[in-house]
């Protein structure tokens, strides 16, 4: 009840109409007692009403009119020959009002200008001067407004990138890590329930982790090391893979960062039916920096799956990478006849 009411509070006082009201409120009430000395009659309550025609009149010709269309355009000399000019005809008409039209509005009531041209000409001044700082105040607080709701829109558009680009990552990784222990289930591999917790466990991460905003540095070595794991007995004896960790201090990363370009190096190299394959892989944290190397020899196009997924996993991790460390990353790809290598270097 209590969020109810202060919700419906700020929306009455985030509204224009409302703001106005109370502007010109206090405005009557100052006049008022200015020239009741503080015993208001009905005639004090008349003469403030009609003095205020022109205060209103130059006010919203100021935030109306001059304002956009002087201001907003930055011509300030034309704004200030304008109000100047306002500002004398206004006063005029004040003085004109109270000295010659008054009475016939009300003939039984006695009014005269309680205030000289001069002072007039200050009272209009100082309502344009302090419209115009509001204005410009409102003006501000509404871009900045806009600004928020826009970037709110970014994150959101961001986040459903990202969502995006993680069940790509998803399906394709759990695929793989299926055949693997599809092919030892045919073979009665006594290792098959060792790897099934292995899955099991990486099937926790993708469906947990990998949504979370962070993650620790870690949980995604562990993650490779799981992978890995389940690769060894996909591919040949001879084939080299290598792991190298230097973790100094477990810092948070985007989640599944890594797995794509892993995969990728066994899709190009190790499954490549090439001699002698290897992957090298290294991952190593200093302070704020984050560095991931990793490095295959591969075979021909028509021996790995490159045309079978488009090479959905190295496009993936430039897009989130780019989502994720805009500015604050340095992603290098050497692509040659016989090797792939990927040097990535991520500013925390």
């Amino acid at each position: 009840m209590i969020a109810k009411i202060s919700k419906i509070l700020f929306t009455v006082l985030k509204s224009r109409i409302f703001q106005h009201i109370l502007f010109w409120l206090f405005s009557f009430v100052v006049i008022v007692n200015l020239i009741s000395n503080n015993q208001v009659k009905q005639i004090d309550l008349i003469y403030t009403f009609i003095f205020h025609f022109t205060l209103v009149s130059i006010v919203y010709l100021n935030v109306s009119v001059f304002f956009p269309l002087f201001i907003q355009k930055k011509s300030f000399i034309k704004y200030f020959s304008f109000a100047a000019i306002s500002c004398i005809i206004f006063s005029f008409l004040n003085t004109l009002i109270f000295n010659n039209i008054i009475d016939i509005l009300f003939p039984h009531y006695y009014f005269i200008s309680i205030y000289t041209f001069i002072d007039l000409l200050k009272f209009h001044s100082i309502y344009i001067i302090v419209t115009l700082l509001l204005k410009f105040t409102t003006e501000w607080f509404s871009q900045e407004d806009a600004k928020f709701k826009l970037s709110k829109i970014e994150r959101e558009k961001v986040e459903i990138e990202l969502k995006a680009l993680r069940a790509q990552v998803n399906p394709h990784f759990l695929f793989n890590s299926l055949n693997v222990l599809y092919s030892l289930a045919l073979k009665n591999a006594k290792e098959t329930p060792e790897l099934i917790i292995k899955l099991s466990d990486i099937l926790r991460y993708v469906i947990y982790d990998s949504n979370k905003e962070k993650v620790s540095i870690k949980s995604e070595v562990e993650l490779i090391n799981n992978y890995l794991s389940l690769q060894e007995h996909r591919i040949d004896k001879t084939s080299i893979v290598s792991f190298e960790t230097d973790i100094q201090n477990d810092i948070k990363i985007a989640p599944m960062l890594f797995l794509p370009l892993v995969e990728n190096s066994f899709k190009h190299g190790v499954k490549g039916d090439i001699s002698n394959t290897y992957v090298n892989i290294k991952i190593k944290t200093t302070n704020k920096i984050l560095y991931f190397e990793i490095e295959n020899n591969k075979g021909t196009v028509e021996n790995t799956d490159e045309k079978k997924d488009g090479g959905i996993g190295l496009a993936n991790i430039k897009k989130r990478l780019h989502l994720l460390y805009a500015n604050n990353h340095i992603l290098k790809i050497k692509d040659d006849e016989n090797k792939f290598k990927v040097s990535l270097k991520i500013n925390l």
